[in-house]
């Protein structure tokens, strides 16, 4: 179990956390996770492939590195025979599948995971091992990409695809296609079929934003094309200002979905390494210290907290659940802040593909 004098540096954050309560952040992560490597949300409660992943990559970023590469054999044992994941398997267990369908964005991360891997290991035998599943999960996601860029959420059990975009799916989507070339750079493995689609994908999301399903409402919607790396510069520092007022709530965090009352743990830690990734790191520092109230007694964060209500009995941690990812997404923003050199590769883009943008597309 990791110990506060094995916690590195990069996560120990004034008003954040000390290495004690690092060291039991991560000791909570560990706990959740089963024997086989999968990393539910909590024990009980199901395992989907993105929570999975942002999961083990926390555990990379405090130096659990063999726990961490079981997480990512889970997923390679586990691999449909089309390259994908089901959306969700009960408490981790591979034979308990409760949703069969298979979402793009879900399928898609484990190259953002893989690559963070081999980033903090420098495990070139994991790289190789991984490389034919990164290579059919991204496959599978190009199946669904329409004509106008965007990534179909998913494909239903029959196999039918949905071909309706998400403006968060498809943001994270480019930042594992973008993760995937780093890694096919890597094995000297050329994929240009893969530029392009990165590329008219990239350009969707700065330009067309009709091409999505309207859901700009969650907060989500708002941050992930910056953090996926499709927008940058003056336009991502314009797009998180004009919402910003709508989205974080001082003192508490940032809302999941305006205008309900309710401020969550992974929205808040996802705007902090956006903010981050922007070169804003003291307002990245200022939502974590935030969210400081979320933290439970064991080191794990709650989901969420309801802030308004007609009495103040109404108030309160909502749902009570302590999710991996949420403590997963809290030990990446610190790692980022702390310069942990390969989660700050990944977030912030060094050694990344750039300049995809499709030429006959300036508009």
């Amino acid at each position: 179990m990791t110990s506060p004098e094995r916690i590195a540096e990069h996560l120990v954050l004034p008003g954040v956390l000390t290495a004690e309560q690092a060291a039991e952040t991560v000791a909570g992560i560990l706990a959740v996770q089963r024997e086989d490597g999968a990393i539910p949300w909590f024990r009980g409660h199901h395992l989907d492939p993105w929570d999975h992943t942002e999961a083990a990559m926390a555990l990379d970023a405090a130096g659990e590195h063999a726990a961490a590469a079981r997480a990512y054999e889970w997923l390679a044992r586990h691999q449909n025979a089309d390259g994908s994941w089901h959306a969700a398997y009960h408490d981790g267990d591979p034979d308990d599948v409760t949703d069969r369908s298979r979402e793009s964005n879900f399928v898609a991360y484990i190259a953002v995971g893989v690559w963070h891997h081999y980033l903090s290991t420098g495990d070139d035998a994991f790289l190789d091992r991984m490389w034919p599943v990164v290579y059919a999960a991204v496959e599978f996601v190009l199946g669904l990409q329409q004509p106008g860029g965007q990534i179909g959420w998913k494909r239903e059990p029959s196999g039918e695809a949905v071909n309706d975009a998400l403006l968060t799916g498809s943001s994270s989507i480019h930042q594992a296609l973008r993760c995937a070339l780093a890694i096919a750079e890597v094995r000297e493995e050329s994929q240009p079929d893969w530029e392009l689609a990165t590329g008219a994908l990239g350009h969707a999301i700065r330009r067309h934003p009709e091409r999505f399903l309207d859901k700009s409402r969650y907060s989500m919607d708002w941050y992930y094309p910056v953090l996926g790396g499709a927008v940058t510069g003056p336009e991502a520092q314009a797009r998180i200002e004009a919402d910003w007022d709508a989205f974080v709530v001082p003192g508490l965090g940032v809302r999941c979905v305006i205008p309900n009352p309710w401020v969550t743990g992974g929205e808040s830690c996802e705007l902090a390494l956006t903010l981050w990734a922007m070169g804003e790191s003291d307002r990245a520092l200022t939502i974590l210290q935030d969210i400081g109230h979320l933290r439970a007694e064991n080191g794990m964060y709650w989901t969420g907290y309801v802030f308004e209500g007609e009495t103040e009995s109404d108030k309160a941690v909502w749902p009570e659940e302590q999710t991996a990812w949420t403590a997963g997404s809290l030990l990446l923003a610190v790692a980022a802040l702390g310069g942990e050199e390969a989660t700050v590769a990944v977030f912030g883009g060094e050694r990344l593909p750039t300049g995809l943008e499709p030429e006959c597309c300036g508009s």
